[in-house]
């Protein structure tokens, strides 16, 4: 995992303040009892083997309670992509997420430069996280984010090394709440789980889903 958190390092829409250490068990101990019972299905929640995750520290200013998961598809102990999601919880509710939770992720993963130069690549990849949701029922509203592609070149010493593409997804969304006004959130999981191994190049897992396209094993996975 520690590749994991040295790539998300850089922060993502307030992901900056989740570098080090664990969560703060203190604040999830006395948070309002619909934050705990969401944060303790995420705990419960069951992934695919090849996806490895953990709790890491959550950002302390986009809301009054704040949990975060890192996660890294590794393949032969080689990093495929890393994300980190991050529940929050404003038990007062929030204008612009029209509900009192709200999760918020950042996905990264190396790719071929003739994949990256695809312009149709940011909408398939949004589509793949609206898409995620969708294949497991879950009810969910006011979706944002951007699908962002860069490329690093090296000159000089590093001349040696290969161009580098990578894609990188931030979004947000706002988890449908149920009884006791508690979301769902170990299926959210799941499919964030579907999102990352997609976008991984991993083939799906939901039974009778043959409509998900992932993306073609890249040039090579990142060593850990």
């Amino acid at each position: 995992m520690a590749a994991a958190q040295e790539r998300l390092s850089d922060g993502a829409g307030g992901m900056d303040d989740a570098k080090e250490g664990g969560p703060d068990a203190r604040q999830t101990e006395t948070a309002p009892l619909p934050f705990r019972t969401a944060v303790d299905a995420l705990g419960a929640a069951t992934v695919r083997p090849e996806i490895e995750i953990e709790p890491t520290r959550a950002p302390q200013r986009l809301a009054p309670y704040a949990y975060a998961l890192e996660a890294a598809v590794l393949e032969d102990d080689e990093d495929l992509a890393d994300g980190r999601l991050i529940l929050l919880h404003d038990p007062a509710g929030h204008d612009a997420w029209q509900g009192a939770f709200r999760l918020v992720t950042l996905i990264r993963a190396e790719l071929e430069a003739e994949m990256a130069a695809d312009p149709l690549l940011p909408d398939v990849c949004w589509a793949w996280l609206t898409g995620a949701l969708q294949t497991r029922g879950l009810a969910y509203g006011e979706p944002s984010g951007t699908v962002t592609r860069a490329s690093s070149h090296y000159f000089g010493g590093l001349s040696a090394r290969p161009a580098a593409c990578q894609i990188e997804i931030r979004a947000s969304w706002t988890p449908r709440e149920g009884l006791g006004g508690i979301p769902d959130t170990a299926s959210h999981l799941a499919s964030w789980c579907d999102l990352l191994s997609q976008v991984a190049g991993l083939p799906p897992t939901v039974p009778g889903d043959t409509s998900v396209v992932t993306l073609p094993q890249r040039r090579g996975p990142q060593p850990r």
